[in-house]
């Protein structure tokens, strides 16, 4: 007999079968709880309160006695039993909409043209043809009279040999041809050596031809709605992406797509559920209909392309951690469920390998790397640090576990680049009193990636923590304290905060903190030993992606997160891998780019050999062991 939950304060309500899980339950009700550890009930963020009825508690995890007692629940580890329930869900616990990044902080108008320039010969496009009309003495069949036209005009501009017809367009044609005394409006979509006939309509046609880029992350999907004829981005969306309630990270939904009996097909259908929410939204703010989108590009790391492609990805983190396919195979729209044109075709940027994807192909091919004569460090950080050096005729990258902590995972108060999300920190090096920035400028619920790096520099540069990251015990200050932990640091107290309690940072969170920074320097350190090189060859270094966007270069360098280089040589280029996807849909000539830099990447397996692990471990100290390595790091500290 199914059961009643109620979810507070919306007062959703739905009915379950005893045993489903409240996490569960609340996805049916339309409401998104944070699960950083996949339901596994390791990270306690699914945190819920039982206001009437009593769950079946599978497990406590790391709640206290005082929240047990008032009702407090993982919602993952709680299951519906034999009664009705109302369940308070906090807003601590919700997965709210994430901030999505578009552009870089110089250009804000959604027009950012990648560096190489579009070429004018899209994935699609419209010919208008004028037909000769058949005659008893020229019976040639109507698609051999179409075929000979479009040949003649596919000669002006387009190498493809191959010219293919879809069974919708080929049941209209004859109709057609006759409607408007043989005059046509053909559009044709590309896919490597082909052409496809997708539609083929009476008389004449202006009207513009659209395109998808789609950016695939872990955290986000984000969406530019393309006009194919003049390259313009009318739109853009972006959600987080659903799958986040199978887990933050990638091993996590692995391990879910592998484990579960319906693992698969759930993470299939929540990243496809993600985009097409947001191609809703585009459709209702364009006024346009699905069939008026005739193609799409996407762009993802490995895990997440096997995902939406509903491919298992049981075997990338495996030994000898193998995807099942680097190269890509386009697909039909209609194949994945997608709210486009059934016939369009989804191209999916290339991978590297398990764990360099298309999304850092997508970043390299917007960025221009494979064209450039000097040596340039590609950065990409967030769960994984994901690292290309190299130029026009080599390349060579790697990937580092850099742990969930620059997306707020393993923090007591992390949590993702949202409403409320601490983003900015200044510690007062007398006083030691702290001012915070949240985004949105609301009460603070949390604090993200960027303000963590503040924060980690900042508790640094005021005496705080040494350079191991240990708190200082003898400060005279109130926000430093003893808690259950350890010694921890108040960086909110709960009267200003959004969660009504104290928001601070212990030990633990500024380990888990130092080991993500000290992988990702370790990995460029680990690429540039391997070729023998030293940092000074380094003649720019492009950060990409959301939570990089948002960092300070100094306070980065200043915990050695990044190379002590001039300021002048970073550059911030934003969503890359959404650039990128966008170059590939309006150029022919940039998509078969990216399958060649897709092959022209050299991957280090990181676990081989010792260079990483020395390196890391030298990494673990605030900015590094060997402080030289950071002149200006070094030349402030023997001033003070």
């Amino acid at each position: 007999m199914n059961r009643k939950v109620v979810f507070l304060p919306e007062e959703v309500s739905l009915e379950v079968l005893p045993g489903t899980p409240l996490l569960r339950a609340a996805a049916l009700a339309g409401i998104e709880v944070k699960s950083s550890c996949g339901g596994k009930g390791s990270c306690s963020r699914c945190l819920v309160k039982v206001e009437e009825g009593k769950a079946i508690v599978k497990s406590t995890g790391k709640l206290s006695g005082e929240e047990q007692e008032q009702g407090y629940v993982l919602s993952c580890q709680a299951l519906v039993g034999d009664q009705d329930l109302r369940v308070n869900i906090p807003i601590s616990s919700r997965l709210e909409e994430h901030r999505i990044l578009f552009n870089s902080p110089d250009n804000v108008d959604g027009e950012e043209e990648a560096y190489g320039a579009y070429d004018g010969y899209p994935l699609c496009t419209r010919f208008q043809l004028s037909l000769e009309p058949p005659s008893i003495d020229d019976n040639t069949s109507d698609l051999t009279r179409l075929m000979m036209a479009l040949r003649r005009e596919m000669g002006k501009s387009s190498p493809e040999t191959e010219i293919k017809i879809n069974t919708a367009a080929l049941r209209g044609l004859a109709k057609a041809l006759r409607e408007r005394n043989w005059n046509l409006s053909v559009v044709m979509t590309y896919f490597p050596g082909n052409v496809e006939v997708i539609t083929a309509a009476a008389g004449q046609n202006e009207k513009p031809l659209y395109g998808l880029a789609i950016d695939i992350g872990t955290t986000t999907v984000a969406i530019y709605l393309v006009d194919l004829l003049n390259g313009k981005t009318v739109l853009h969306h972006g959600s987080f992406n659903r799958q986040s309630r199978y887990g933050d990270d990638i091993i996590s939904r692995i391990i879910y797509a592998s484990e579960d009996e319906k693992g698969l097909n759930e993470l299939h259908d929540s990243v496809i559920g993600t985009i097409n929410e947001i191609i809703g939204q585009i459709l209702q703010q364009a006024g346009i209909n699905e069939e008026e989108i005739l193609q799409v590009v996407t762009a993802g790391n490995t895990t997440m392309t096997h995902l939406f492609l509903g491919v298992p990805p049981d075997f990338i983190r495996l030994e000898p951690y193998i995807p099942t396919f680097s190269s890509t195979p386009a697909v039909k729209a209609k194949d994945l469920g997608l709210r486009v044109h059934p016939e369009a075709w989804v191209h999916s940027f290339p991978q590297v390998a398990s764990y360099l994807g298309g999304d850092i192909v997508s970043g390299i091919l917007y960025a221009d790397l494979a064209e450039n004569d000097e040596i340039v460090l590609f950065v990409d950080i967030g769960t994984n640090g994901e690292i290309v050096l190299g130029n026009k005729d080599w390349m060579v990258g790697c990937a580092c576990s850099a742990g969930p902590s620059f997306e707020g995972g393993g923090i007591t108060f992390g949590m993702r680049a949202m409403s409320g999300a601490i983003e900015r920190v200044v510690v007062d090096p007398v006083s030691l009193e702290v001012q915070v920035k949240t985004v949105n400028n609301v009460k603070p619920l949390g604090i993200c990636g960027s303000g963590l790096i503040d924060c980690l520099s900042a508790l640094k540069t005021a005496g705080i923590i040494d350079r191991s990251g240990k708190f200082q015990s003898d400060l005279k200050s109130a926000r430093l304290r003893s808690g259950e932990e350890g010694l921890e640091y108040v960086l909110v107290w709960a009267d200003d905060s959004g969660v009504e309690k104290d928001i601070f940072l212990t030990e633990g969170d500024l380990k888990n903190l130092i080991m993500a920074k000290g992988a990702v320097y370790a990995a460029i350190r680990t690429l540039l030993r391997t070729l023998e090189l030293d940092e000074s060859v380094i003649s720019k270094v492009i950060i990409a992606g959301g939570f990089g966007n948002y960092l300070h270069i100094q306070d980065a360098i200043r915990i050695g997160l990044l190379p002590d280089l001039e300021y002048e040589k970073f550059e911030f280029i934003g969503n890359s891998s959404l650039k990128g996807a966008k170059l590939g849909l309006l150029s022919r000539k940039a998509l078969n780019k990216a399958r060649k830099i897709g092959n022209m990447i050299t991957y280090i397996e990181l676990s081989v050999g010792t260079i990483f692990m020395d390196e890391y471990v030298s990494a673990l100290f605030l900015p590094h062991t060997d402080i030289t390595l950071f002149p200006s790091v070094e030349s402030v500290e023997n001033r003070n």
